[in-house]
Formats: structure tokens, C-alpha cells, sequence
């Protein structure tokens, strides 16, 4: 019998990214491959069309930080997930469990632990998430992005890994980026990217923004399902919900990108060399941590910095202008950047804490 391992995490791209590129390493070896994730998640549109790999869903209860009725019923789905975690974790019988967190995991981690299964946790951000917080008592060890994150976890749990890029993001052709945007090398492009649920207000601003950019860029907007806007249409201007496969292309073309500050994506574009506009979300809709990771990287020299309570049309343009102004110092200051192997060291790392 083949070694067995039992993926989870999701609610957001974030949580699945690391997973996917540790996916493949896994099934490579022999090992046997499953996910547990909700139903109808992004997790489960990203991990079902790989080869090799079962999912399986559960009910899972959403880790809201505002007032909420549907607030009072989610512990009572987090237990039922538990409870069918724990049969499913009991059936698949897996040898360690991974989770890159979000509230889909808390439950597989609760069912994992009654069935005394090794489980390794990845945190992403510079401080601990809600679930990972929770899921931390049950947990072997913790690996963390940034090394200041040791610093919030108890001795002897956490293991400074680093930044996961996922291998084929380096492996994108320019012209194939411009040609499925219908673009021309002769004008730089612009990458915007509101998270994998897209975003209101950066969407807004940007198809405000058009008579101002276009004459000097050309633009690919990722707006987030069900937020395009069909009435929309410019020469130089593209929009999608979200892309896959093509996303090394479009990077590869990209010369610019404007984004949320995720600690997966912003680490992606650093091994890149993409200068950054990032955009966290506020404190009103988040507990803060993408503003940590983006000043983190505005204080190396990585980015630039718009928050979203300052984000207008003007605003947008003044900002996208002045890192257009200074590029060559942040490609200069992200080529001296040293990103270890994290992506290996975390294979090895699991492995190792695999019972058996």
C-alpha cells in the first residue's frame, strides 16, 4: 500500500495555492491523493480536474469577523463537518493531513485529530489567521512565511519556511500572455487582480480610471466571478472573472500588476520581479492582515502602497504613475531578494511528520 496524504484549506485562492503546488510533487512519488474541502468551493473548482486527486466535501461553517445571524448556526456545521471529516479521515485512513487554513479546514482538523492523524498547518501571512489559530492546539508544526511569525506561535511548533511559488508561474511566454488578450508589444500592460472573489471598489475605480490609462497602457482586469461588465468595450482593455492555465502567460506579459496583498500572490510576483501597486483590504473587512504583509513590503522596497479607504479613480492613476516613475528602483531592490526553497523544504517536511 502507497502512502496516503489528505489535502484541505480554501474559502479564497489563497488558501488552495500552496496545495496546488504541492499536489503534484506528492502524486509524483506515489503517494494517494485527497481533498477535503466544502461543496461547491473554490477549492473544489481548482482540485477536482486533477488527475490522480479525490475530493470529497463537508459541511463547513464560515469564520465571520461582523454580526451576522447565520453566525449563530456555524458551530453546529463546523461539529457536523467534524463529524464527517472524521469518517471520511477514518475511511481514507492517510498517513499525515496538510492544511493552508481558511474556515474549511477547521473541521477536517477537528476529524483528523480524533483519528490521531499527524496534521501540519502552513500560515501565509505575517500574523495567524482565525483558523489556524484554532486549528494551532492540534497541530505538529506551523510553517510560516515570514520569519516574524514564529515570534506569535509556541516553541517548538513553528518552522520559518518561507514564501511557496508555484513552479509553473516561471514557466509563462510573453506573447502567448498578448495574444490571448489580443495585445501589442508596444504598449506596457497592466495586471489588476481584486482576489479570487474579486472586488468592488477596485473594479469601479479601474473602469473609471480607462480614459486616463488606456493611452498609455493596456489593461487586463481579473474582476472576480459574476463582476464583469459586458457593456464595457476598449481597445487595450480585457477583462476576465479569473483565469488558470493562462495566468503564467499573462504574467510573463505583464509589466505592472495591481493587486490585493495576500501573502501568496505578492510572494509570486516578488520571485517575478512584477512592480506591485497593492490595495489590502481594510480593517473593516478583514482582520488586518494583508495590511501587515503589504507594509512589510512596502518597508523593503517591494511595492507601493494605496489603502482602500484612499482608493479613487485619481488615485488609481496618481499611484499606478508613480510606480510606472520609479520601476527600475523596486526591480532593482526585488532582484537582490533572496527567496529560499520553501516549496521543497515543506515537501520534506510533511513527509517527515507522516506517521509510519
Amino acid at each position: 500500500m502507497g502512502r496516503k496524504i489528505v489535502f484541505t484549506g480554501g474559502g479564497s485562492a489563497g488558501h488552495v495555492s500552496v496545495n496546488l503546488a504541492l499536489i503534484p510533487l506528492f502524486l509524483a512519488e506515489g503517494w494517494d491523493v485527497s481533498y477535503i474541502g466544502s461543496k461547491g468551493g473554490i477549492e473544489q473548482q481548482l482540485t477536482e480536474s486533477i488527475d490522480g486527486v479525490r475530493y470529497y466535501s463537508i459541511s463547513t461553517g464560515k469564520l465571520r469577523r461582523y454580526f451576522d445571524w447565520n453566525n449563530f448556526k456555524e458551530p453546529f456545521r463546523v461539529v457536523k463537518g467534524a463529524f464527517e471529516a472524521f469518517r471520511l479521515i477514518k475511511t481514507i485512513k492517510p498517513d499525515v493531513v496538510f492544511s493552508k487554513g481558511g474556515f474549511v479546514s477547521v473541521p477536517v482538523i477537528l476529524g483528523s485529530r480524533m483519528n490521531k492523524v499527524p496534521i501540519v498547518t502552513h500560515e501565509s501571512d505575517l500574523s495567524p489567521g482565525l483558523a489556524n489559530r484554532l486549528s494551532l492546539p492540534f497541530a505538529k508544526k506551523v510553517c510560516t512565511t515570514f520569519p516574524e511569525t514564529a515570534d506569535q506561535l509556541p516553541n517548538g511548533k513553528a518552522v520559518y519556511a518561507g514564501a511557496v511559488i508555484r513552479t509553473d508561474l516561471h514557466k509563462g511566454n510573453a506573447a502567448n500572455g498578448r495574444a490571448f488578450c489580443g495585445f501589442t508589444s508596444r504598449k506596457p500592460i497592466i495586471l489588476i487582480m481584486g482576489g479570487s472573489l474579486g472586488s468592488k471598489k477596485i473594479n469601479e475605480s479601474v473602469r473609471l480610471s480607462l480614459d486616463a490609462l488606456l493611452p498609455r497602457y493596456q489593461i487586463v482586469h481579473l474582476c472576480g466571478k459574476g463582476q464583469m461588465d459586458g457593456s464595457i468595450r476598449r481597445n487595450g482593455y480585457v477583462q476576465f472573472e479569473y483565469v488558470t492555465d493562462e495566468l503564467p502567460d499573462l504574467l510573463a506579459a505583464t509589466h505592472f500588476v495591481v493587486s490585493r496583498a495576500g501573502s501568496n500572490s505578492i510572494f509570486e510576483f516578488l520571485s517575478l520581479r512584477k512592480p506591485m501597486l497593492l490595495i489590502p483590504l481594510s480593517k473593516e473587512a478583514s482582520r488586518g492582515d494583508q495590511i501587515e504583509n503589504a507594509q512589510s513590503f512596502e518597508k523593503q522596497g517591494f511595492c507601493k502602497v494605496l489603502f482602500e479607504e484612499e482608493l479613487t479613480a485619481d488615485s488609481l492613476c496618481d499611484s499606478i504613475e508613480k510606480l510606472d516613475e520609479m520601476k527600475g528602483a523596486y526591480i532593482s531592490r526585488m532582484e537582490k531578494s533572496r527567496l529560499n526553497n520553501a516549496l521543497d523544504q515543506l515537501f520534506s517536511l510533511i513527509k517527515e511528520e507522516a506517521k509510519g
